[in-house]
């Protein structure tokens, strides 16, 4: 089935940038689907979602918009008319009234999960060892050197705004649960997919499959661009 006009964008979490999608980017490419990876401030929620949009503005013709992790909240906080799909790759997905924080914090945390608290700039990073231990324990020691080198952090505001009617509740979605998830407690993803109905394809992999298991969060996206040039 062609992919007709529709792009996909890739949105990363915290302690990401865009490079973290450049295995599913060749992927897609390779299945005649363009994707750009949106770049994100990771300075607030609203900065995050004004982020998304300018990326969203550059596109012609219909989107489908992926995010991993904490990006969840920012492709539903989203009300751009060009997203067309949503995919949640192991991401946090709060409903209207919520924060991120309620519901990364909503089931018991990973025996090795890392303790997290700002830096006196309100900056969270990620412990350098919490990347083999917890974000992509199945990563090479290539990758994993790679991902802490590149880390961004996240600012606390970011986790603790609000959002608005989530973009989920008018649009398909997609959610890949990654059930070896030392991150986003399995569970946590398994009650948002439930909330959200969305089409759930779950994998026993990391909490960053987009690096350790790039086919499969693929043909998530792919499943998702294919039934929007459906329509």
């Amino acid at each position: 089935m062609s992919s007709g006009n529709v792009s996909a964008v890739l949105v990363h979490g915290a302690w990401a940038d865009g490079s973290s999608w450049s295995k599913v980017i060749d992927r897609l490419k390779e299945r005649g689907i363009d994707a750009i990876a949106a770049p994100l401030p990771l300075t607030s929620l609203g900065d995050d979602v004004a982020a998304l949009d300018r990326t969203l503005e550059r596109i012609e013709g219909p989107v489908v918009v992926a995010g991993h992790a904490y990006a969840g909240a920012v492709i539903g906080s989203t009300r751009s008319d060009r997203v067309a799909a949503l995919v949640y790759v192991a991401a946090l997905a709060p409903d209207e009234g919520e924060t991120v924080g309620d519901v990364f914090y909503r089931d018991e945390a990973h025996p090795q999960a890392p303790q997290l608290a700002p830096d006196l700039h309100g900056l969270i990073w990620l412990p350098h060892d919490a990347f083999a231990a917890a974000f992509a324990q199945d990563g090479t020691p290539r990758e994993l050197a790679v991902l802490a080198a590149v880390q961004r952090p996240i600012a606390v505001s970011c986790i603790g705004e609000a959002v608005g009617r989530p973009l989920w509740r008018d649009r398909p979605n997609w959610f890949l649960i990654a059930g070896q998830d030392r991150m986003i407690n399995p569970d946590t993803q398994r009650f948002m997919a439930r909330r959200m109905n969305a089409n759930v394809r779950s994998y026993q992999v990391d909490h960053t499959p987009l690096v350790t298991a790039p086919d499969a969060v693929t043909d998530v996206i792919v499943e998702a661009v294919q039934s929007v040039s459906a329509r």
